[in-house]
């Protein structure tokens, strides 16, 4: 079997700052599935762009060794015809997006190549149809939520029919059905001969289909291993890694969780309902928190979970419905001042010069409250971070320094919209065990998640939304009656 591709002592760094991949040697054979895993900052997305070409024609730095594509030195590849042969899927969708429809952004690069209509309306459905997309086609792409988005970067990579595929966290934003879709697509491509390079945290949906999980620290491939041998780690060696598990079914469920709330009800929703012209995002939604419970708002993408969380904290306004604060209806303003909704996209709530300053934002710079803010900042693990810039920040670092700001402002209600989507084992741990934290001082926190495995380590609830309903409402007692519920 012939090499698709071939990296000979790569090494690269950005401008102004140490390496980041550093005497990389891999090869990869043509028809294979390899995954790409390790800690955040480990290299995975900088190997991924520098072999479908964005390193270093786009993203500047020095770049040492040699790569070849299918034996072919990639200096002697035009940019444009590697992009014809090699299809990408970002970890930002938007970053790749072009059109206003769903249909246009998906047929965008077909056009771009010159292939007749009657091609690129082929290749579009063909694409749609196999992430079940053909709904949304007419749909305008600044609405759909960050899981759609995902899909529609995905077909649009797919429609260019490439013989490489370099992907890089596909499935952060896709709920656990448009996840195992995608394991069955790339199954189907490997079989087509499709050689398939994915970077990636999750690591479940990839356990029957992967050749190689190629695990990266620091710059340097660290090891290599089989899905079998990931399967054989002990869960202590996947957490001293800062891996994610590849085995969802074996995760146990803290039950310890639902011994942290308390009986008062903080939050009452009473008939709620909330349409977008014809798309009914919540109807006739009614539940009660109770104060300290951690509950999961789960569902597949688009039905209405993002909406109901930006309804509960006044960011959307509801047709109809209540929606009461210790037995009291809540107004406008003061919704505002108990809930606390965080967004998918962080760097949008993030505005302060340094750590401090973002804790402190609206408020006096009292003695007092200064010393509130650092004590925050230890108990979140960034205290030694305090004088950097937010924007510099990691993922996790980012979600946690959010919640920090939930404590200062001492909301009782916390609502987080995906809020370990992107990120590594480590990370992930270290953020649920901050809300496990939050959650034992009182407070009450609804995780909008498609992330399985953090919902089975923190979670004492589950909501299941289908359709702007809420359509199963349970305390969570095992793995597989969360796992019936969802593949439902």
């Amino acid at each position: 079997m012939s090499k698709a591709i071939e990296i000979n002592n790569m090494s690269f760094s950005y401008e102004g700052s140490s390496k980041v991949l550093d005497n990389i040697n891999l090869s990869i054979e043509e028809g294979s599935v390899i995954v790409l895993t390790g800690p955040s900052g480990s290299g995975k997305s900088t190997l991924t762009k520098i072999i479908n070409g964005l390193i270093p024609h786009f993203y500047e730095g020095i770049l040492s060794g040699q790569m070849y594509l299918f034996g072919k030195n990639a200096n002697d590849i035009e940019d444009w015809q590697r992009g014809r042969y090699i299809g990408s899927v970002f970890q930002d969708p938007r970053s790749q997006f072009f059109s206003n429809e769903v249909a246009g952004e998906i047929a965008f690069a077909r056009e771009n190549y010159g292939l007749s209509h009657e091609e690129i309306v082929s290749r579009t459905h063909k694409s749609a149809k196999m992430l079940q997309l053909e709904d949304t086609l007419k749909d305008k792409m600044r609405f759909l939520s960050y899981g759609m988005r995902q899909k529609v970067a995905i077909a649009s990579a797919h429609a260019i029919e490439p013989v490489i595929y370099v992907m890089d966290e596909p499935s952060a934003n896709l709920d656990i059905e448009s996840t195992l879709n995608l394991a069955d697509e790339i199954k189907r491509l490997k079989k087509l001969g499709k050689t398939i390079l994915i970077a990636e945290h999750r690591l479940f949906y990839l356990k029957d289909v992967a050749d190689s999980i190629i695990y990266l620290k620091d710059g340097k491939i660290e090891q290599i291993f089989t899905p079998k041998q990931m399967l054989e780690l002990e869960h202590k060696k996947v957490k001293s890694l800062g891996l994610r598990s590849i085995d969802i079914g074996s995760i146990r469920v803290d039950k310890n969780m639902a011994a942290y709330s308390g009986n008062e009800i903080m939050l009452e929703v009473k008939a709620l309902n909330k349409k977008f012209a014809h798309n009914c995002v919540a109807k006739d939604i009614e539940f009660t928190f109770k104060q300290g419970e951690i509950i999961a708002l789960v569902g597949r993408n688009a039905v209405g979970k993002s909406s109901l969380g930006k309804i509960l904290s006044d960011l959307i306004k509801q047709d109809s419905g209540k929606i009461l604060y210790k037995n009291k209806k809540i107004g406008i303003k003061n919704r505002r001042a108990l809930v606390w909704y965080i967004m998918q996209d962080l760097d949008s709530q993030l505005f302060g010069e340094d750590l401090v300053d973002e804790l402190l934002k609206g408020k006096k710079k009292t003695n007092t409250l200064i010393e509130k803010a650092e004590a925050i900042l230890r108990d979140l693990d960034l205290y030694h971070l305090k004088d950097q810039h937010p924007g510099t920040f990691s993922g996790g670092q980012k979600q946690r320094l959010i919640l920090g700001v939930a404590l200062m402002y001492e909301f009782p209600i916390i609502i987080l919209d995906e809020p370990t989507s992107g990120l590594d084992g480590k990370n992930m741990r270290k953020v649920g065990s901050q809300i496990k934290k939050i959650a034992q001082k009182g407070h009450t926190i609804l995780m909008i998640t498609h992330d399985m495995e953090c919902v089975l380590s923190i979670c004492s609830r589950i909501l299941h939304m289908q359709d702007g309903k809420i359509t199963n409402d349970f305390y969570l007692e095992n793995t597989n009656q969360l796992l019936k519920i969802i593949k439902a």
